[in-house]
């Protein structure tokens, strides 16, 4: 495949590299960013990869950095692949006014109400242009392709893995949003993208898709008990309910006293990368 990105920068890492990369989107008509850890050994056969989802005001750059994974991909094998959470300098009108909406914000959905609709596309934006533009690119296995994510991102890794079962054969989340038709943020940026039907909400709500999205690997969820978002914004009982009643395998696990960021996501990588290596 013609390269169709531009390298940004690029660094060795465990016996791999680390690529940062932009590229001009048609989806989102905005160019976009993204960041790629490749292992050694990709020199020589195509590998497994993991999609990582990140959450609210991170970027492609959130994940690399601090979730601790780079050695642990390293040593199974394992790309890493990170997109952007949203467009970037699409000039929309209070894109950049709220950290949770907007800008940082795209919820890994296609928004369908004006002003939002042109650009905050990342659904197709990642499911149709730039999975198809990492495998083409990079010595990746489009067979052994898994997806996660965190808060945010969590909730995009649950949805596109419940509406793309083929594409992402294995899901696991870290405090993800799980049922954002029932809590503030996800009312605010559902009703902002989507408009107020509720069918339309339900197409992006894991404790909705897990009802009716049939049997399917295993799901993995940590989540820390001392998240201050937890009670507000994330409800995995909900989800987990949802899962006992359609029979989906669901493993949730919940951690005292770990938060909601980077040090919680860390302490528990290595059981995540596990899960989808066994799986995959």
């Amino acid at each position: 495949m013609e390269k169709s990105y531009a390298e940004r920068s690029i660094h060795c890492c465990f016996g791999g590299k680390v690529g940062f990369y932009n590229h001009q989107s048609r989806e989102t008509k905005t160019e976009m960013n993204f960041s790629v850890f490749m292992p050694p050994q990709s020199k020589y056969s195509k590998v497994p990869a993991l999609l990582y989802l990140a959450g609210l005001t991170c970027t492609e750059e959130t994940f690399m950095i601090k979730a601790g994974a780079l050695r642990l991909a390293s040593d199974k094998g394992l790309a890493l692949i990170c997109p952007d959470t949203s467009p970037r300098g699409a000039n929309i009108e209070g894109e950049d006014t709220d950290w949770d909406f907007g800008t940082g914000a795209g919820f890994y959905l296609d928004a369908t109400q004006s002003p939002w609709a042109e650009n905050y596309r990342m659904y197709s934006y990642i499911t149709k242009e730039f999975m198809k533009l990492v495998e083409g690119c990079f010595s990746i296995d489009p067979d052994r392709i898994g997806i996660f994510g965190h808060s945010m991102g969590g909730h995009g890794a649950l949805t596109l893995h419940f509406k793309n079962p083929n594409k992402f054969k294995t899901v696991s989340a870290f405090a993800p949003i799980c049922a954002p038709t029932m809590c503030p943020w996800g009312e605010k940026a559902f009703s902002n993208y989507l408009g107020n039907n509720p069918e339309d909400w339900n197409k992006y709500d894991a404790s909705q898709l897990v009802k009716t999205c049939g049997d399917g690997p295993e799901i993995l969820i940590d989540q820390g008990l001392a998240d201050g978002f937890l009670e507000k914004e994330l409800h995995p009982h909900l989800f987990e309910e949802a899962c006992r009643k359609s029979g989906r395998s669901l493993k949730m696990r919940r951690h005292e006293n770990y938060d909601h960021g980077y040090y919680f996501i860390s302490s528990f990588m290595s059981d995540h990368i596990d899960h989808h290596m066994e799986q995959l």
